[in-house]
């Protein structure tokens, strides 16, 4: 084992080799389900997949992002290691956001467990989460020193039953203290990805607030840290000035600058991170290359499960194709 980003960045290398072509995806979107089963299982996800059902390819796209993505802190030591795990602890805030959700939306736990995987904590975990009766008890489980999420969850188990506001809060008190990790590591491309993120974060939730028609005091719902969204442009949008976001026509948010809804401004903020993190791929002696790939693994992990569902359902390619590529 080796605490030298040297060597993690060389077994990323490797495995970037095995990431899915385009091709496969524009193959995948006019395929039926059976077909589609057929040319997922020619292609490295197959040595996971078990069976033809729609739940065997979630499994196996689950199982192959925990044997290639979710294991990278243990190829490493020391300052490499911690780098990594910060970055997947961000799948763990992810997912403890999926659970607050689905428990609050009365869904199943068969159905908040398949969509959950990828982070740094157990199965067992999560399913002893999803079984807790509010969110002090789900904190309780996750008592995990040095977790950032710990205290996160601490923090928004007293802040009433508001969820965009327990959602902040989680998100304020988690990437805090990523920032203050990633500084203290020394690792500047990972600290400016962080804001970056949480300019991401601050876009997304200041629409949610127009949409939902929420009311103030907005600064409830900023998330400080970040570079290029400032609580200013922050309140415009959120009382529904949208068309401020053409400011961010001459920034790395250029995408999504003539965005004006939700779901669209969510799908092009996916594509802008994908880009941001590709920028890591020079960083060769530090954690940016692990974001990369990171980003990319989930990003053809969330584009296999869209297409198991459009074929296996039978929906339109149109209904899906603007979700399942960034052009």
């Amino acid at each position: 084992m080796s605490d030298d980003f040297g060597y993690l960045n060389a077994r990323i290398r490797c495995r970037r080799r095995e990431l899915l072509h385009e091709g496969f995806f524009r193959e995948a979107l006019t395929l039926s389900f059976p077909e589609l089963v057929k040319v997922l299982g020619e292609t490295q996800y197959g040595a996971d997949l078990t069976g033809d059902s729609l739940s065997d390819v979630d499994r196996a796209v689950r199982v192959h992002l925990d044997r290639t993505v979710t294991d990278l802190p243990r190829v490493v030591s020391g300052e490499a290691r911690e780098a990594v795990s910060l970055l997947l602890m961000r799948k763990d805030l992810a997912n403890v956001k999926t659970i607050l959700r689905g428990k609050r939306i009365g869904r199943s736990t068969e159905e908040i467990m398949g969509s959950l995987g990828g982070g740094t904590l157990p199965r067992g975990f999560y399913s002893a989460m999803v079984e807790t009766p509010d969110v002090a008890s789900l904190a309780q489980v996750l008592s995990i020193p040095k977790h950032p999420l710990a205290r996160a969850l601490r923090e928004a188990s007293q802040a009433g039953e508001e969820p965009l506001v327990m959602e902040t809060i989680l998100d304020r008190a988690f990437y805090a203290a990523m920032r203050r990790r990633s500084r203290e590591l020394d690792q500047p491309y990972l600290a400016d990805f962080i804001s970056f993120e949480i300019d991401a974060l601050n876009l997304s939730t200041s629409l949610k607030l127009f949409s939902t028609e929420l009311e103030g005091p907005f600064d409830q719902y900023f998330l400080p840290g970040g570079r290029l969204v400032e609580f200013a442009l922050f309140q415009r949008l959120s009382t529904g000035e949208v068309a401020a976001m053409e400011e961010l026509g001459d920034t790395d948010f250029a995408r999504v600058a003539e965005v004006r809804d939700l779901p669209g401004l969510e799908r092009g903020l996916g594509c802008v991170l994908l880009a941001k993190a590709k920028e890591g791929a020079r960083d060769a002696l530090g954690a940016g290359l692990a974001i990369d790939y990171i980003q990319r693994k989930e990003w053809e992990a969330g584009r296999i499960r869209l297409l198991a569902r459009r074929a296996y359902y039978g929906l339109s390619s149109a209904l899906v194709e603007q979700e399942v590529f960034c052009e």
